[in-house]
């Protein structure tokens, strides 16, 4: 099992001459800003390495339950210190599926929960088992009372509750938006670098390798029909000569 598909193609920008990678640095930061994302969090969900539990290893192990697949692929990428970021390119998954697995799995006590609340919250957020206001309090950004008086308001608004929110004075505009934004990103599949994506020995359910062959395949049929039908066409024409 090969890991740290990010690393390879970070490899390729390390090589870059400096004066490439302060410009790229520059438009990064430039792009972040104008998405109101000034905060850079080394604490990330996405960087973050999940640990299996023994109970976990030995589900993996005997498969009892007979969970979906995916969730097996997982635990073996838990298994091995894959971060969430490894995990979701590795597999072309989302970061809203791999926090789903994550959840489930926590609950069956097959991995630990992070000790960082902001990690667990935004693992709870992407994963739709918290709502924005839930995120805020879990995160310890808001207390208890603050979620209620927002929810009573909600109840008589229109407003977006993390508008609410940021209207009283709990939390940033910039925090509302950037919480926002990563919940609508999070369910974006992406491949880094289809080139450079090394295959895994864990049996996904579906690679890209394997989409593109039957596509090729159904474009073959396709093909062969449509010649078959412009035959027929062409006979029938010839009939009403």
């Amino acid at each position: 099992m090969r890991k740290n598909i990010l690393n390879i193609f970070l490899e390729k920008l390390y090589g870059f001459p400096l004066w490439v990678k302060q410009v790229i640095f520059v438009k990064l930061k430039r792009d972040l800003e104008k998405h109101n994302f000034n905060t850079i969090c080394e604490n990330s969900f996405s960087m973050y390495c999940p640990t299996i539990t023994f109970a976990g290893k030995t589900e993996l192990t005997d498969k009892k339950c007979g969970f979906d697949s995916n969730i097996y692929n997982f635990l073996e990428y838990c298994e091995n210190d894959f971060s969430m970021l490894d995990i979701a390119l590795t597999n072309f998954w989302s970061m809203e599926e791999v926090a789903k697995y994550f959840e489930f799995c926590a609950e069956q006590k097959f991995v630990t929960m992070p000790d960082s609340k902001e990690i667990s919250a935004m693992s709870g957020f992407i994963a739709g088992k918290f709502r924005i206001g839930e995120y805020f309090l879990h995160k310890g950004s808001i207390n208890q009372a603050q979620l209620d008086k927002a929810c009573e308001i909600a109840k008589n608004s229109d407003k977006k509750f993390a508008k609410i929110l940021a209207d009283l004075g709990y939390i940033s505009y910039n925090d509302a938006i950037s919480a926002l934004m990563l919940k609508e990103e999070a369910q974006t599949r992406f491949v880094l670098d289809y080139n450079i994506t090394p295959k895994c020995e864990c049996a996904a359910p579906v690679t890209v390798d394997r989409e593109i062959e039957v596509l090729k395949a159904e474009n073959a049929q396709l093909k062969q029909k449509l010649s078959q039908l412009s035959g027929l066409m062409k006979n029938g024409s010839r009939d009403f000569d």
